[in-house]
């Protein structure tokens, strides 16, 4: 596959991702949209690096560094939610307007 295939891969997940993140009002499922930002911007970053790096094992380091903060944020972002259901009793993004105690 060419530098091209590659760009084009990312830029539909990425978009993919920005649609899911402003269509969904799910906690969970914009939490799924922001991965699948993150992953077309790893692909990004692996295809920009061997076209003009050096040498391409940057960009792999870089994108599993990257990997390894969103499995962080995910891990976070869950625990969140499930905080926010128990206190809240939903995860709808409009029934949270506010937070309460």
């Amino acid at each position: 596959m060419s530098i091209t295939g590659y760009l084009t891969v990312a830029l539909l997940l990425f978009g993919i991702g920005l649609y899911g993140l402003i269509a969904r009002r799910s906690l969970v499922a914009m939490l799924i949209a922001i991965e699948l930002m993150l992953a077309g911007i790893s692909i990004n970053i692996i295809a920009l690096t061997r076209l003009v790096g050096r040498d391409p094992a940057v960009g792999q380091v870089v994108v599993l560094i990257l990997a390894g903060v969103a499995a962080a944020e995910t891990a976070i972002a869950l625990s969140l939610f499930v905080a926010i259901h128990r206190s809240a009793h939903a995860i709808d993004v409009e029934k949270l307007s506010e937070l309460r105690r």
